[in-house]
């Protein structure tokens, strides 16, 4: 979940490329404020990484909890 103003989710994204990259993972960015539902639920958590309903971070990128989460899915 991501905004467009939002210089943590342009971070986060810049972050979580390099692993993509290394899992083959496809990383699709959703803006919150183009669905009242996404916004009211992840408003002030922006950026939220999440797979699924899993959510594995917010605000920062957690790189170690993201590799043994994509570790743990391959």
């Amino acid at each position: 979940m991501s905004r467009g103003y939002c210089h943590l989710c342009h971070d986060m994204e810049v972050a979580l490329a390099p692993l993509a990259a290394e899992f083959g993972a496809t990383v699709t960015v959703l803006d919150v404020d183009a669905d009242p539902a996404l916004e009211a639920k992840y408003d002030e958590l922006v950026p939220v990484l999440l797979h699924g309903d899993t959510e594995l971070c917010h605000y920062f990128l957690d790189a170690a909890k993201t590799r043994e989460y994509l570790a743990q899915i391959r």
